[in-house]
This record gives C-alpha cells, sequence and structure tokens, in this order.
C-alpha cells in the first residue's frame, strides 16, 4: 500500500467581491462585510435581479501586460491574477523547484460568459465574419489553468475541473491525489468566475434560484435566515499552491496549513435541488474524516455550502447533524456566501481559503445578515460577528448543480 505523503499550503490567492488579495479578503471577513451591490457591469433594466457581488475596482492591467488582458476573458483575468498571487506568495522559483514537476488544476464551473454573450451579438447584429479570433480560446473553462502554465512555464499536469459549484474543490483534490501519486512536487489549484453578464443573471432568474431583494442588496445573501429568498451571485477567484511536505520542507517554503483528508460523493438524485436526506453528503464527509484520520470530535469549524437557498441551506445542515451527531454541539458553523456571494465554480477555494485563515488567525468568521434564525436551524450558525476560539480542524464543503459533492479537511500545522 502506497505511504500516504503530508500535502501542505504554502501559498494563497484571492480576488474577491469583499478584498482583492488575501489581506484585504480577510478584512471582509473577519470584519462581516457584505459585497453585494447594484449590478454596473451591465444594464440591468426588466431583470428580476439587479445586484451580485462584483469585484469592485478590478483592472487586470495592474497584475499584467494590456495585450495580455485583452486576450483573456474576465473569469480568466480573475483566475491568473490569483493564480499568480498564490505562486508569488509561496515563492516557488526555477531555481528552486523543477518547474516540470509544478502542475494546474484550475477550474471554472461556466467559463467565458462574457466573450460569448458579446460575440453572440456580435454574431446576431452583424456578422459571422465579425467574430474575434480570440473568441474560442477566450471562452473555454481551460484557459486560466493554460495561461498560469505558459506565463509561468509550468510543464507538470494542466487541466480544468468543471462541476458547477464544487469545481474548484474538485480542483484542489485532484491537484491533492496528484502530488499523492508522486506525479508532481507542487501544485497550483483553484478556480474562477465571472458570470455576472446578461445571459448569467437572466439564466439563474429563470431558475428561480436567486434573490430578488433590490431594495437591500447588502443583505440578501442570508443562510440560515427565515426570510432568505434565494443566492446572491458573485465573481472572482482563489487560488492555493500545494506541495508535499518534503518539498516545502526542503526550499524552506512558508506554511499555512495542511490538507489532512478528502473525500467526494454524488447525489444521483437531481439536476440542481439536493437530495433531502444527504446521505451521500455524509458520505463525502466521512470520507474526508477517514482519510484525515479524525473523528467528528477533532473539527472545530465547518465552511458549510450555504447558499442562502430555502433548500439547500437546511438540507446541508440535516446532513452535517446526522454526521456529527453530539460532537456538533461544539463546532463552529458559518456560511462566507452571505458576505461574498456565491462565486459558482470558484466558490469552494474561496471558502477554502477562508478556513485556512480561520486556522491561521484562530477566528471563524461569521455568517451575516441573520435577523431571524430559521426554526430548522439548531447549530451555532456563528450569527453576525466573528468568534474567537482554538481551530485546528476545518472541513468545507461543496455541492454543485449535477449532485456533485465535495469535502476537504484543513489541519493547524
Amino acid at each position: 500500500m502506497r505511504e500516504k505523503k503530508r500535502i501542505v499550503i504554502s501559498g494563497m490567492g484571492a480576488v474577491t467581491p469583499i478584498g482583492i488579495g488575501i489581506d484585504a479578503y480577510w478584512h471582509g471577513l473577519s470584519h462581516g462585510e457584505s459585497g453585494a451591490a447594484p449590478i454596473t457591469l451591465f444594464d440591468t433594466t426588466g431583470y428580476e435581479t439587479t445586484f451580485a457581488c462584483e469585484v469592485k475596482n478590478f483592472d487586470a492591467t495592474q497584475f499584467m501586460e494590456k495585450k495580455a488582458a485583452l486576450r483573456m476573458d474576465r473569469f480568466c483575468q480573475f483566475g491568473v491574477v490569483a493564480g499568480e498571487m498564490a505562486l508569488k506568495d509561496s515563492k516557488i522559483t526555477k531555481e528552486n523547484t523543477d518547474l516540470r514537476r509544478v502542475g494546474v488544476v484550475f477550474g471554472s464551473g461556466i467559463g467565458g460568459m462574457n466573450i460569448y454573450d458579446t460575440q453572440f451579438r456580435m454574431l446576431i447584429e452583424k456578422s459571422p465574419d465579425r467574430i474575434s479570433p480570440f473568441f474560442i480560446p477566450m471562452m473555454i473553462a481551460n484557459m486560466a489553468a493554460g495561461f498560469l502554465s505558459i506565463r509561468n512555464g509550468l510543464q507538470g499536469a494542466n487541466y480544468a475541473t468543471v462541476s458547477a459549484c464544487a469545481t474548484s474543490l474538485h480542483a484542489i483534490i485532484d491537484a491533492y491525489m496528484i502530488l499523492q501519486l508522486g506525479y508532481a512536487d507542487a501544485m497550483i489549484c483553484g478556480g474562477c468566475e465571472a458570470s455576472i453578464t446578461p445571459m448569467g443573471i437572466a439564466g439563474f432568474n429563470a431558475m428561480k434560484a436567486m434573490s430578488t431583494r433590490n431594495d437591500s442588496p447588502k443583505t440578501a445573501s442570508r443562510p440560515y435566515d427565515r426570510d432568505r429568498d434565494g443566492f446572491v451571485m458573485g465573481e472572482g477567484a482563489g487560488a492555493f499552491v500545494i506541495e508535499t511536505l518534503e518539498h516545502a520542507e526542503r526550499r524552506g517554503a512558508k506554511i499555512y496549513a495542511e490538507i489532512a483528508g478528502v473525500g467526494m460523493s454524488a447525489d444521483a438524485y437531481h439536476i440542481s435541488a439536493p437530495h433531502p436526506e444527504g446521505d451521500a453528503v455524509i458520505a463525502a464527509m466521512q470520507m474526508a474524516m477517514n482519510d484525515a484520520q479524525i473523528s467528528p470530535s477533532d473539527i472545530q469549524y465547518i465552511n458549510t455550502h450555504g447558499t442562502s437557498t430555502p433548500l439547500g441551506d437546511v438540507a446541508e445542515l440535516k446532513a452535517i447533524k446526522k454526521c456529527f451527531g453530539d460532537a456538533i454541539k461544539s463546532i463552529n458553523i458559518s456560511a462566507t456566501k452571505s458576505m461574498t456571494g456565491h462565486l459558482l465554480g470558484a466558490a469552494g477555494v474561496i471558502e477554502s481559503i477562508a478556513c485556512v485563515l480561520a486556522i491561521q488567525h484562530q477566528t471563524v468568521p461569521p455568517t451575516i445578515n441573520i435577523e431571524n434564525l430559521d426554526p430548522e436551524v439548531d447549530v451555532n450558525v456563528t450569527p453576525n460577528k466573528a468568534v474567537q476560539r482554538e481551530i485546528n480542524y476545518v472541513l468545507n464543503n461543496g455541492f454543485g448543480f449535477g449532485g456533485h459533492n465535495a469535502t476537504v479537511i484543513f489541519k493547524k500545522i
């Protein structure tokens, strides 16, 4: 049996609606700031939802040359910026690491919706010969991974995961497994999304999935509140550099935390609704705890998928209570989507960064906007204010349309 390797996090990068960069992101999380505001990216006249959690004051040319930025869709710009932040933070260079053994697994749930919107209009309103030659490479979801490899000379395994809102947790899990198998020494992993577009907002409105609290955007994302009415769209990206502990120690790397265990499952139930009993979610959490060789009582904090939808929030908590039993009484839970909105394919990694920062600061970020707790919620969801406490293990859940479930456990080191 192959010996399990210890996999650690040595770099992080974040582009979020509540801050660009790790420090700004943590400031927003720990102070309970909402990133929601009226949409500025397009005219929302006639839309049911007119607000979202946009990334504010983002200018890709502050991080890369203008020519490169113009050849990337917004989602890809986010991903490359976050990925290169993480790579710089890790201090991996060609002098201390064999770049043939550094790979990238970087996903997007939807990909280039901005370029698709603009080029489709060009096709309909003008003619086929007006379509940009960069349309396809700007649209496809793997290009953040591709650009991170091309721009930084990373020659290891390189691809994208696509599993809706579980996308970037699956990217972390895949990268972890690649390192476990010995196929690489270090990996960049994460996800990016930029779906605050006319089609993106209209599509989720058609599903009746998003909040329509247009008169109060900042209070619209309210997981576990009785009056929640749907998720709030977010955008951005997050990235980890992860590597074997042996490799990190050999080059004297700073280590943030360890990935202790991972788990995956499928509901095999419905294209968008959660399974009411949550058996597969329980299986993913148990698998991750088994991989980490810990029990429910070892975990202090759970960052839930918690999207602020009427069905999803309660279904996940039911699964957690079944899985954790009496141990749940001493665990803090929070849903950081209450602040960032739902970053879709980038949600898992952004929330994983929140988990690692929670360990670093020994502080649980809050679930904001809880004014009237749902009567079905009888666990500690850390309402409205951050809480300082001892944190050694954190569990993060992510679920995607199609019934995809992913769980990652992080450990203080």
